[in-house]
């Protein structure tokens, strides 16, 4: 993740546009449908997270839906979102906090505080399995949240800095990034036995890890993002039975999305600009097709999501960071249909029917 702090003349422009006669937003449905949630991060120490609704039916995009649901703000940096059951979770990195909606209609479950003897955590990505939730948090754990109760029953101790994570084989991968050290990153992957929560290993993996996603098979794939200059960033193949890396590939890799069985492998180049988007076969191990999304029309990829209610493909564009963002949709197919205005640096989207 890459914070740009607002130029004076953008704060002042900002400052400016106070002013004028305030836009009426569209009106936050009452219960979610034929529509997309969508996450932007805003800019890092501005406390200008959103959740937005875009309403497929007419295109109009309510940007303050958090607000007119919870009449308060969302909080600094909106890192992750999830919908696990009945509920959707989102993870607030800066203000440390896990926003916990009612899937049905948007409406404030519970808000977590993460503070740990005065100390922010800091929550980074979420990941579930049967009745809990894991929760990496950048202060060296992860936490453990009861989805019932929605508290934290306990904490697991890892690696520095741990980003991504998934569940395989009854245990938990957890990608350790050390990136508050930069240039001194972590290489490891923490995997925990999730009969008992101790942490079994440390995979190396190389520097800098940070996505994490799953197979068909229960094979574990993470992406170490290298210093993005010299060491280049390389995806992984953990077998989640012998806990090794068992395959390791050439070609650049930013972060892993599931496409039905297949994984939609994206690059962002954040010295040249370029964008890639490959289609992965885990059966064979193999890049199908090494451009399979068009990104001429994407400023700065941001995400790259597939829904199956869809059945469409959703790029995220955070532009030049300070700009408005937008969700770029495309046939699964690999072909452009419409692009969506969004907000600030969008992150994460949830769509529904």
């Amino acid at each position: 993740m890459h914070y740009r702090i607002l130029p004076i003349l953008l704060i002042a422009l900002l400052a400016l546009s106070c002013k004028k006669k305030k836009v009426t937003e569209p009106e936050a449905p009452q219960t979610l449908q034929h529509g997309m949630l969508v996450l932007n991060e805003g800019l890092f120490q501005q406390n200008n997270a959103t959740l937005g609704w875009f309403n497929f039916s007419d295109n109009s995009y309510t940007a303050n839906f958090f607000e007119q649901k919870t009449n308060r703000s969302l909080g600094d940096t909106g890192n992750d979102m999830k919908r696990y059951g009945g509920k959707i979770y989102i993870i607030v990195n800066v203000s440390s906090t896990v926003e916990i909606l009612d899937a049905r209609t948007g409406n404030s479950i519970s808000q977590i505080s993460m503070i740990a003897n005065g100390t922010p955590k800091q929550p980074r990505y979420i990941a579930f399995n049967g009745s809990k939730a894991y929760i990496t948090c950048y202060d060296g754990y992860v936490d453990i949240l009861d989805t019932a109760s929605l508290s934290i029953t306990n904490r697991i101790q890892v690696g520095a800095n741990p980003e991504g994570l998934a569940v395989s084989n009854g245990k938990l991968f957890v990608a350790n990034s050390g990136g508050l050290n930069f240039p001194n990153v972590d290489s490891t992957v923490s995997v925990i036995d999730l009969g008992n929560y101790q942490e079994i290993t440390r995979i190396p993996v190389g520097k800098n890890p940070g996505a994490v996603q799953t197979d068909s098979n229960g094979d574990v794939y993470v992406i170490s993002r290298g210093d993005y200059a010299g060491i280049p960033s390389r995806m992984h193949r953990i077998n989640a039975n012998t806990n090794a890396v068992a395959q390791s590939f050439s070609f650049d890799a930013s972060s892993i999305s599931r496409f039905n069985t297949n994984f939609l492998i994206s690059y962002h180049d954040f010295n040249s600009g370029n964008n890639k988007i490959a289609l992965f076969d885990p059966n064979t191990e193999s890049i199908i097709y090494p451009e399979y999304i068009p990104t001429s029309g994407i400023q700065t990829l941001y995400g790259v999501y597939y829904s199956d209610i869809t059945n469409r493909i959703y790029c995220l564009d955070a532009k030049n960071y300070t700009v408005t963002g937008q969700v770029h949709v495309f046939s699964p197919n690999g072909i452009f249909e419409t692009s969506y205005n969004v907000g600030l640096n969008p992150t994460n989207i949830l769509i529904y029917d």
